[in-house]
């Protein structure tokens, strides 16, 4: 549960996201890790950067980077100020991860090979925020190999997070898994489906249509068989069926603006 952000997540909409997957068919294995618990995992991993020299403290405020150059997906391309200063004593900081000029080389299931440069693109990204929250970058890194995760599946929107977890792989002894990331869901305006977004909630009824159509956008659309079939059985022919080469790499503007309530 990436529930990082406490001032910003509360254990309510954890539950609700569970009931969510529950109500989906979607299951999962053991018990459900939160990220919001797992602060001395992250602060040992941090600990092992600073041993090996790859992390610094930073007390660069956003205002400060304000005119800072940005790479394609409107990120700053952090310019290295605070690099060689010390640990400060009355200030607050952030920690960020020492970026060598490397080139981060990686192999995607569904948008092929893809390469960043990563000092030039990203610079030094933040691993532990300025008011002590730590970075995904870092908690997602540490929980997968904890949970021996081996194969990750997420939004486009996180296709160029992963050469950042990568390098911090690299650096920290862990295994890469392998990435599959798969086009976001739009509205009309081309904007992420989202809280946002003004996205409405996953129904309680009408799952069977949310579903069928979900599989469509990722390029599996059911038999006409299957329509109004419960949850388990459009899941079990998904997996029977699977192709990745089908999974479209362009985002898919959603078709239901509000999941008919004549099925659960």
């Amino acid at each position: 549960m990436e529930d990082l952000d406490r001032p910003r997540c509360t254990q309510e909409a954890a539950d609700t996201i569970l009931r969510q997957l529950e109500a989906y068919g979607l299951a999962w294995d053991g018990t459900v890790l939160y990220q919001s618990r797992r602060d001395d995992a992250y602060t040992a991993a941090l600990d092992a950067l600073r041993s090996q020299g790859a992390a610094f403290a930073c007390t660069c405020t956003r205002s400060q980077l304000a005119h800072a150059p940005r790479n394609a997906e409107g990120e700053i391309v952090y310019p290295g100020t605070c690099r060689l200063q010390t640990v400060p004593r009355d200030e607050a900081y952030a920690w960020r991860v020492r970026v060598a000029e490397v080139t981060i080389h990686f192999d995607d299931r569904i948008h092929g090979a893809l390469q960043q440069d990563l000092a030039h693109e990203v610079g030094d990204f933040v691993v532990r925020r300025a008011d002590g929250l730590f970075a995904y970058q870092l908690a997602v890194v540490v929980d997968d190999a904890f949970q021996g995760v081996t194969h990750v599946v997420r939004g486009a929107d996180l296709l160029w997070n992963t050469p950042r977890q990568i390098y911090l792989q690299r650096l920290l002894g862990l295994p890469t898994p392998i990435y599959a990331h798969v086009p976001l869901v739009t509205n009309a305006a081309g904007q992420k489906l989202s809280k946002q977004t003004l996205a409405p909630a996953l129904p309680e009824r009408g799952r069977r249509a949310v579903l069928a159509e979900a599989l469509a956008a990722l390029g599996h659309p059911p038999p006409a068989e299957l329509v109004g079939a419960r949850p388990d059985a459009l899941l079990a022919w998904a997996s029977t069926h699977w192709r990745l080469d089908k999974v479209p790499r362009i985002p898919v503007v959603a078709k239901l603006a509000q999941a008919p309530d004549n099925l659960p």
